[in-house]
């Protein structure tokens, strides 16, 4: 094994903070509106936090929310560390989001969601875009 391709970004540890299902109604064949988030807390030294959640909404169905932290070090003089710390860290992050969204919705007379791969990073920056333009 090379080691010189190993990361300097390492994940410690990763919790669902969150997971809740409310039905509201039976299966039907409206639209599921999803909304996602990110949030990442300052670093103290090398340890910091990353966050995704979604919030889903199936009109007269049910609605869910799943929150995931990843709590992560890196480096304070690793090079490209925004963008470590923030696309890199999602990345890692939406494929045990996506999962758990597709078990919670594989229950009877429920339609499983699977939500297909995304590129993390270009929502991540359109997020930002959207977020300095609302300033």
């Amino acid at each position: 094994m090379d080691l010189d391709n190993t990361s300097v970004l390492k994940l410690h540890s990763m919790v669902f903070d969150e997971i809740s299902f409310t039905r509201s109604g039976f299966q039907n064949d409206k639209r599921l509106e999803l909304e996602f988030g990110f949030s990442f807390s300052e670093p103290e030294g090398e340890d910091f936090i990353a966050r995704i959640e979604v919030t889903g909404k199936k009109e007269e169905e049910y609605t869910l929310h799943v929150r995931l932290s990843g709590y992560f070090s890196l480096p304070e003089d690793a090079d490209r560390r925004d963008t470590l710390m923030r696309k890199n860290t999602l990345a890692i992050l939406f494929p045990y989001l996506r999962s758990e969204i597709t078990l919670l919705t594989a229950q009877p007379n429920v339609e499983p969601v699977v939500l297909p791969p995304m590129n993390v990073g270009n929502m991540l920056d359109d997020a930002m875009k959207q977020s300095s333009n609302k300033q």
